[in-house]
């Protein structure tokens, strides 16, 4: 799991909120390209989050290495939440995110607006893969390469920055995988966790 610093819903803490995070593209694009480096990605299902809101940025997610995605702020405010970031507190004033009884009273949402929502999102990710060229979420795992930077902004700061790191496309050899293709048995049924019978 990848997480930007851009999401979350005001349950985590204050520290993480205020003085830590990076943009989860990096570390994304970074973990991807390492383990396909090391031929370790087939063995790996990398999930990212961090405000993914649109097809777009599950377009974009993906072609830097994702397969897997997490979307909760979105959810949250399809459901009616207005983001006071107090999820923590169990004080939500529209009644998602709280155990009170009286708060609860509060909620309106509905179901079907999430399933409306992802649907939404969905068929917009479908339309953005099928304008690239690509018929399946595997094909398009960490095809950095189709990724373009935006030549309209001209800006001080945007022209010192360099995402050669981010958008590095190296074409894997034949026998290395982009995306998991192999399960792993870790044994866990051996372990002393998963045992019920232990001689007492």
């Amino acid at each position: 799991m990848i997480s930007g610093a851009d999401g979350g819903t005001g349950a985590s803490p204050i520290s993480s909120v205020r003085h830590a995070g990076l943009p989860w593209e990096m570390g994304l694009a970074e973990a991807h390209q390492t383990l396909v480096r090391n031929n370790l990605r087939s063995r790996v299902t990398l999930q990212t989050d961090g405000k993914i809101m649109t097809g777009r940025d599950l377009a974009i997610a993906t072609l830097l290495g994702a397969e897997e995605y997490g979307i909760s702020t979105a959810a949250l405010i399809v459901e009616g939440c207005i983001m006071m970031r107090k999820c923590h507190l169990n004080t939500c004033p529209v009644g998602i995110a709280t155990q009170d009884p009286e708060l609860r009273k509060l909620f309106t949402g509905d179901p079907d607006h999430v399933v409306n929502f992802f649907t939404l999102l969905v068929m917009d990710f479908r339309e953005i893969m099928a304008g690239l060229g690509f018929r399946t979420v595997n094909e398009m795992v960490g095809e950095s390469h189709v990724l373009k930077m935006r030549s309209d902004i001209d800006h001080w700061k945007i022209n010192r920055l360099d995402f050669t790191p981010v958008l590095h496309y190296e074409k894997a050899p034949g026998h290395v995988g982009t995306y998991k293709k192999i399960d792993q048995n870790h044994h866990l049924e051996e372990a002393l966790d998963w045992q019920t019978d232990r001689g007492h």
